[in-house]
């Protein structure tokens, strides 16, 4: 039984779009295509696909140009494929929108799980309450009222933890790089963002965390950034 949701795939390549389309269209109900960058943004805006996947050599425009012009009008979840593996690349794209990086060759079973595990972060981000408290496994987090509690146990968070928080469950399920976190919570000004967060998350994981050395809602994604877990 096929999953609901509709997937674009954006790749020049035949042989790659008809590879995915055939292994995807087990999976999800509809699977539609495109060949370039113009043709992919049209879908996008006019087939509302629930995932796109975008790989970066497309012939009419550089995919990081793609994905900055789809987060423009859309919140879709972006995974970007492609054969290049520089750490710096993959920060510029996700810093562009990107939710997830998979470098060629890749497995067809890994995309597919990491396609599943986006479109449940994707439905889990549309439960976060605007003005209420928000249920994650142990924890209840409320935004509004900046109160955070395990069980009957209200947790005691420093102002720059707290925001860290803050920055990372408004933006649920989606990696932030670390200049993204560090501008959120200090704004735009000299530093080292990585050796600003490492200490303060450190400290958040060790009051949110139930095991803070295999942390389950705070999780990094190494070299890039943090992202927050509502399916922990």
């Amino acid at each position: 039984m096929t999953e609901p949701g509709c997937i674009l795939v954006i790749d020049d390549e035949p042989q790659i779009r008809r590879a995915l389309k055939n292994a995807l269209g087990e999976v999800f109900e509809r699977v539609v295509e495109a060949g370039t960058a113009t043709e992919g943004i049209d879908l996008a805006a006019t087939a509302q696909p629930d995932l796109i996947i975008l790989d970066l050599g497309l012939p009419d425009m550089p995919g990081v140009e793609v994905c900055q012009e789809i987060r423009r009008w859309a919140a879709t979840p972006i995974i970007v494929l492609s054969a290049r593996h520089a750490e710096q690349e993959k920060v510029s794209l996700l810093t562009a929108g990107a939710d997830d990086y998979v470098t060629k060759p890749f497995s067809t079973r890994e995309l597919i799980a990491r396609v599943q595990a986006h479109l449940r972060r994707a439905r889990a981000q549309h439960t976060i309450p605007s003005d209420g408290p928000l249920e994650v496994g142990d924890l209840t987090i409320d935004l509004a009222r900046r109160v955070i509690a395990r069980g009957e146990e209200r947790l005691r968070l420093t102002p720059i933890e707290w925001n860290i928080l803050r920055a990372l469950v408004m933006a649920a399920g989606r990696t932030l790089t670390h200049r993204q976190i560090f501008e959120a919570v200090w704004g735009r000004g000299p530093g080292d963002p990585q050796q600003y967060l490492r200490v303060h998350v450190t400290n958040l994981r060790r009051k949110i965390e139930p095991n803070p050395g295999a942390p389950r809602y705070v999780v990094t994604e190494p070299g890039v950034g943090y992202r927050f877990e509502l399916t922990a």
